[in-house]
Order: structure tokens, then C-alpha cells, then sequence
């Protein structure tokens, strides 16, 4: 796993524009690095704001997928479908080399939700995960191969990426009771 150097103890100063660089480059590294030309597919919905970045900032034809995993997850009868993005994943994932990019990387929950969705599509030749944050915390052995930041946390805290009107990326922490 690659993580840049930058630590944020204090997630209120976290600049997810800057960030957003950080992880630009990073998959531009990862991309150099795959076996072949990497499908990018963001998780609902930051993940899907920034893979929909990404494919403008880097030049790709097409237009990237979106993944959600509401219909996996472990706590579904709870929380029931997210009236966020459906999956939606304009390339054949049968022997794709996939990218997965989301926001924040905290329990793994998402991501193993995320990955049972990707494979009820096909079954990709490889899987890589990028995120703008990893808050540590995992309760599954998931592991990102690219992160922009590693920011700290209390678990009663949430960080959640919010986009303006005009696009523009930032943080927002929400204190849970």
C-alpha cells in the first residue's frame, strides 16, 4: 500500500482539494503500474464524484463506472437501499482490470459489499482500490493499494466528502451520538 506522508491528526484541517492531487497522482501511478488499461469504477458517492474527476482530469475516453453497495451490504435489513447512485458499469467486467476508488477507507464493510457487487457483473482479471483517506479501523482485511492520506480519528466520529455546486471537494466531520 502506498500512503503519501501527510497525517492529519485534526481531520477538521484536512484540504480535500489538495488531497484530491495527491490521489491524482497516485493513479496515475497506478495506471502506469497495471497489467493492462485500468477500468475506474467509484464507489456511491464520493467515490463516484472523484472517479468522475479523474477520467476528466486524465484524459479517458468513455465514461467511468459507478459502483454502489447498498444491495450487499451486512447491515441492509437496517438501512435498506441508498437512494444514492445504482451501479452502473459502462465496460465488460470479465477479464477488466479494474480500479476502485472511494472517499474515506474505514471498516472495509463497503468495500467487501462493493466487491460482491463488482462480481455478481463478471469476474475482472484484477481489482485495485484507491481512496482519498484511510481512517485506519478496519474490521476486514482490506487494504487500499493507494491513499492519499491517513487521518485519526475517534470512532464516534464520521468523515464525510461533500462537493459544491461548482465541484469543489472538502470535509465535513459529523460527531455520532
Amino acid at each position: 500500500m502506498t500512503i503519501a506522508q501527510t497525517h492529519f491528526q485534526d481531520a477538521l484541517h484536512i484540504d480535500a482539494e489538495q488531497l484530491y492531487q495527491t490521489l491524482l497522482r497516485g493513479v496515475r501511478g497506478l495506471m502506469a503500474s497495471a497489467d493492462g488499461p485500468l477500468q475506474l469504477a467509484g464507489i456511491t458517492s464520493g467515490g463516484a464524484w472523484l472517479v468522475e474527476r479523474l477520467q476528466r482530469d486524465l484524459n479517458l475516453a468513455g465514461e467511468a463506472g459507478v459502483i454502489s453497495s447498498s444491495m450487499h451490504r451486512d447491515d441492509f435489513a437496517r438501512r435498506g437501499v441508498a437512494v444514492t447512485a445504482q451501479t452502473r458499469l459502462p465496460f465488460d467486467v470479465d477479464g477488466a482490470h479494474v480500479l476502485l476508488v472511494d472517499d474515506v477507507l474505514y471498516t472495509g464493510r463497503t468495500l467487501r459489499a462493493v466487491l460482491n457487487e463488482l462480481f455478481d457483473y463478471g469476474r475482472p482479471a484484477s481489482v485495485k482500490l484507491a481512496v482519498l483517506v484511510d481512517r485506519g479501523g478496519r474490521e476486514l482485511p482490506i487494504e487500499a493499494d493507494f491513499a492519499a492520506a491517513r487521518v485519526t480519528l475517534p470512532a464516534s466520529q464520521s468523515l464525510e466528502l461533500a462537493r459544491d455546486d461548482g465541484g469543489r471537494l472538502r470535509f465535513a466531520v459529523e460527531t455520532r451520538s
